[in-house]
């Protein structure tokens, strides 16, 4: 299976690599030279045999919009587009209206996997026609994790699904962060605990918080046993926003999301190890920036 890829940012470069060493042939295209395999989206385009699949995996907004549009505009009926970056499950159905005039095929996946997917593989909500989703398998199999497709992968309904889910998994995220970090933050301002970083390593094995979030912790705690380099400035890329609002719209209460989401734009006003705690989660999974301290 040959595919084509734009968008070699960290993570799309990982998933290149990635789909490669899962047997499936990529030709990739981002303006970046030193990584792009072509030089333009029409070389991309007469690379791929068709009918053509291409992943898009850019920044969600104005950029996907745009490479969107070019593609619908220089694709042929029966190729099909999948958009893998955090776009708002109401852009997709935008997207896929405006492509199907011209005959093209068009699905939506979440993927969470961070900066550790080339290494782990990675989790994969799949939104679009059955038929669509089985075409792109091999695809989604190249990327997930070994072991059983029902482990990591789900096709979660039509257009629009798949990053609905993935917005919904983000919000959850917020809220397990916060946690963590609350946590962390009464440890250490309790004289008593002497061993904080062995606090949160004792805990990895056995315990009911047991998680990778958990495991990055220790890692953070590790690489910065103080987060003395860390700001505690804390960014929302969106997602957290979509669910609280999803949230509201439905009548769903969601308490720990919302707090959680409120407590990043506290972030932005006060001193708070907690929030430097969410900053250096941040980076360990996603490769999020971090602000230097104050």
């Amino acid at each position: 299976m040959h595919i084509g890829l734009i968008g070699l940012g960290k993570m799309g470069f990982n998933m290149r690599e990635r789909l490669r060493k899962g047997g499936i042939e990529v030709t990739g295209f981002d303006r970046n030279p030193e990584v792009t395999d072509v030089a333009t989206t029409d070389e991309l385009i007469a690379a791929l045999p068709a009918p053509r699949l291409i992943w898009v995996m850019v920044p969600s907004g104005e950029i996907t919009d745009a490479v969107i549009t070019e593609l619908g505009a220089k694709l042929e009926p029966g190729d099909m587009v999948i958009d893998g970056g955090n776009s708002r499950f109401t852009e997709d159905q935008k997207h896929a209206a405006a492509l199907a005039e011209k005959g093209i095929r068009f699905a939506d996946c979440g993927v969470s996997g961070g900066v550790w997917g080339l290494q782990n593989g990675y989790g994969l909500m799949a939104g679009g026609d059955a038929e669509d989703i089985e075409r792109a398998l091999p695809v989604f199999d190249a990327l997930r994790p070994e072991g059983d497709r029902a482990d990591s992968f789900v096709h979660v309904g039509g257009v629009g699904a798949g990053h609905y889910a993935k917005m919904v998994h983000n919000g959850i995220e917020y809220g397990l962060m916060q946690a963590y970090a609350e946590g962390y933050e009464l440890l250490a301002a309790k004289e008593i605990v002497t061993d904080l970083p062995g606090t949160f390593r004792a805990w990895q094995k056995g315990t009911v918080v047991r998680s990778w979030l958990l495991d990055l912790m220790v890692k953070a705690l590790d690489e910065d046993p103080g987060l003395a380099s860390i700001d505690d400035y804390v960014e929302d890329s969106g997602e957290g926003r979509w669910t609280v609002e999803e949230a509201i719209a439905n009548a769903v209460p969601a308490p720990a999301i919302t707090a959680a989401l409120f407590a990043r734009f506290a972030s932005r006003e006060d001193n708070s190890p907690a929030m430097k705690m969410v900053s250096a989660l941040r980076h360990q999974f996603g490769g999020h920036a971090t602000r230097p301290a104050k």
